[in-house]
């Protein structure tokens, strides 16, 4: 009998000691799947814990989560809890991969998952199933890119629009960007999108609604078959459902689509070379060509402005304008440049110039030769020249200078030698007065006495500052605020860094409040409902106001996971979140 007892107490024991062993696993929906569909990777606990970090999901795109549930359960007196994270991923090709390890901080101790091999194969065929949710929203969403020519000339303006088109049988509720193209073998310039209109249109032949979502102008930069990168969007489409409510209103389903916009290649033409002038520089368009003087008379000494001008359309911020040539005894300057372009569909319109500040040394006057400018006009395929006119300025006053003779051995009476009038250097400071400095010996002076006697002043402080560390080490629960406190801190700081990632803004947020809650209140995570958060707040005197601005930062972080927010939304929250830490601290 006595045998019998103590195997049923050992039975009992083990089975207590299986019943009370965490686990922290993952679980992939399949571990073979085609590269058009989707995966989801579930990360399940038995016990509450803190820092989740989930792994980097290499050779996938997370296009969905992390969604947080938690189960908790009374069952014959025993207590069942369950905490999941998962995550929708969409592979971003075909091969053999790997779910990492995720890591959990549970009652002080790290878990980790197993990794998971998963194989991505090529796409699958889906059910073309008219009652299909997934089917429905494929068939009615639409993301197209409208390309303004197909074959430009190098360094023509083309433009790209981006159209969502959405059918009448569906709406859509939210979208994002995925991924947005770069580029790289464009000048590219975007339009501002003040506002998104929504406008009736057509797709195929049939009825649709369609929203402009961004507007490009570009100037290819290279010659041959260019590709224009696709924009991709993440879309929530609401699909209408067979099912009604009780009031007979047809129930909607929701389903993300990734939609993209697709690859467009354009054949870029080189500029033909016949009848190419010497000084053509790349300009091409519609131009107009100007030099003119601020002044045509002036005395030596005093300053005149030259502006050379291009106005028109074109590419005016892709090319060099033309020098300015000046004889001598004119004293020229840097040129100041100036662009005032405006970019719209057309391309880019308005002018641009350098501006020359010139300074005669001498009287006489002196011929600005004129100056040529050579573009390529896209409407007559052809290149054009336009050269200005001569420009004289008349200097009035000042001294003689030489008169230079040309190689044919005719004289010239407007280029001026520039000789040396004998102050050019009168800026110059000639006497430094310079005095001499008495040295110092260290040996009894001030810094020696300081040195001497200050190691004897710091022992009194080492003694002090010694028995200080002695009493904060042995607070062992001012030490457990201080560490909880340091670590939302580091947490607050992470959110920062991360500010324009949504994701793992929020992430960090949260948990930098969850710790400031566990320091503070003595409360455990699995512990931390809204209602048991403001009560307590209120036990310890702290004020409503400030207590609903918590609870609203909690469930900012919450929402943030559903709703798309910017940037300077994150902001807000983040100093939100750093004032009411620092009200409760003074509360408190």
């Amino acid at each position: 009998m006595k045998l019998k007892l103590i195997f049923l107490t050992l039975f009992l024991i083990i089975a207590q000691l299986t019943s009370a062993q965490v686990k922290f696993e993952a679980k992939v929906s399949k571990t073979k799947l085609g590269v058009n569909e989707r995966l989801r990777v579930d990360f399940e606990m038995n016990k509450d814990g803190d820092n989740f970090t989930p792994p980097s999901f290499l050779g996938f795109t997370v296009v969905g989560g992390p969604n947080q549930s938690i189960s908790n359960s009374w069952i014959n007196g025993k207590r069942s809890y369950a905490k999941t994270f998962s995550y929708f991923l969409e592979p971003r090709g075909r091969g053999k991969f790997t779910i990492k390890q995720a890591t959990i901080e549970i009652d002080g101790q790290i878990y980790k998952t197993l990794p998971i091999k998963v194989e991505v194969t090529g796409a699958v065929d889906k059910p073309k199933d008219g009652n299909d949710t997934d089917f429905v929203a494929s068939e009615n969403l639409h993301l197209v890119a409208e390309v303004s020519k197909a074959d430009p000339y190098l360094n023509e303006a083309i433009t790209v629009v981006y159209k969502l088109y959405v059918s009448p049988r569906i709406s859509v509720s939210n979208w994002r960007e995925l991924d947005s193209p770069k580029y790289s073998d464009f000048w590219s310039q975007a339009i501002d999108m003040k506002q998104l209109r929504i406008e009736n249109g057509q797709y195929k032949g049939e009825p649709y609604r369609y929203v402009v979502l961004r507007k490009t102008v570009l100037y290819p930069q290279k010659t041959g078959k260019l590709n224009i990168e696709p924009l991709t969007l993440t879309v929530s489409v609401d699909v209408p459902t067979k099912r009604r409510d009780i009031f007979g209103g047809r129930l909607y389903s929701t389903v993300n689509k990734t939609v993209a916009a697709g690859n467009r290649t354009i054949n870029v033409k080189s500029l033909p070379e016949q009848g190419k002038p010497d000084d053509f520089s790349g300009a091409v368009g519609s131009f107009d060509f100007k030099v003119t003087t601020n002044k045509s008379e002036l005395d030596a000494t005093e300053s005149l402005d030259a502006r050379v001008s291009v106005s028109g359309n074109g590419n005016l911020k892709l090319f060099d304008l033309p020098k300015l040539n000046v004889p001598n005894g004119l004293e020229q300057y840097e040129p100041q440049h100036d662009e005032r372009v405006r970019t719209n569909l057309t391309g880019m319109a308005g002018n641009i110039s350098d501006t020359y500040t010139l300074v005669p040394q001498y009287k006489g006057k002196y011929p600005l030769p004129p100056i040529s400018f050579s573009y390529f006009d896209l409407k007559t395929e052809s290149y054009k020249r336009i050269t200005t006119d001569e420009i004289v300025i008349n200097v009035k006053t000042g001294p003689e200078g030489e008169t230079i003779v040309t190689p044919s051995g005719s004289s010239t009476g407007n280029k001026k030698l520039v000789t040396q009038t004998g102050k050019q250097f009168r800026f110059l400071k000639l006497n430094a007065n310079l005095s001499s400095i008495n040295k110092k010996h260290f040996f009894k002076s001030t810094a020696y006495w300081l040195s001497l006697t200050a190691p004897l002043l710091a022992i009194p402080l080492f003694l002090f500052f010694g028995k200080r560390r002695e009493e904060r080490l042995s607070d062992v629960s001012g030490n457990r605020v201080r560490k909880a406190n340091k670590l939302a801190r580091k947490y607050l700081s992470e959110a920062k860094k991360n500010l324009g990632n949504q994701k793992e803004f929020y992430i960090a947020m949260e948990r930098a409040l969850h710790n400031y809650l566990k320091a503070k209140l003595h409360i455990q995570t699995s512990d931390m409902s809204k209602d048991r958060i403001q009560r307590l707040l209120k036990e310890r005197e702290v004020e409503d106001t400030v207590s609903i601005e918590f609870i609203a930062l909690l469930e900012s972080c919450e929402f943030a996971r559903y709703t798309p927010s910017s940037t300077s939304a994150m902001q807000q929250d983040y100093d939100k979140a750093s004032r009411v830490i620092a009200s409760i601290d003074k509360q408190l």
